[in-house]
């Protein structure tokens, strides 16, 4: 298999010869004028395409009276009413959580406020007492068994 090789003036001939093509596309561009910027925009319909041409606006109008405010409040049940579903439960350190019903809130709760036999999937009632670090849930009972 033959080699080719290549001395230093034709490599730097070679060099020379791309460099002067790069600069007569350069001034090929130049020559051809400015883009405009509103030339360059693209836009996109709501299918996914893309255009030259701007979509049409189009307003939906809206009800005032329908306008909201403020936030709503929660839904508060009552005290004796709360149920969930055992979430996660560690039996060797004694402690899980309760997700209620509603799947908006996750209590924690530790054995020594629920039954011996509690276990993941359980569906409880439980009643909630602000602790230390939040809202826990205390008086656990088991409704049915996962």
């Amino acid at each position: 298999m033959a080699k080719s090789s290549y001395s230093k003036r034709a490599i730097a001939k070679k060099k020379e010869q791309k460099r002067k093509e790069k600069r007569k596309r350069r001034e090929e561009r130049r020559a051809e004028g400015p883009s405009t910027f509103s030339e360059m925009i693209a836009y996109v319909d709501e299918f996914g395409v893309i255009t030259d041409t701007p979509p049409e606006p189009q307003v939906e109008e809206v009800d005032l009276e329908s306008i909201e405010i403020s936030t709503p409040k929660m839904e508060v049940q009552e005290e004796d009413e709360l149920k969930g579903h055992v979430k996660f439960f560690n039996q060797s350190r004694g402690y899980g959580f309760i997700g209620d019903l509603l799947g908006r809130q996750e209590y924690f709760f530790h054995i020594s406020n629920a039954p011996e036999d509690i276990a993941e999937g359980d569906l409880v009632a439980f009643e909630l007492e602000r602790g230390d670090k939040g809202i826990n849930a205390i008086n656990v009972t088991i409704l049915s068994k996962a």
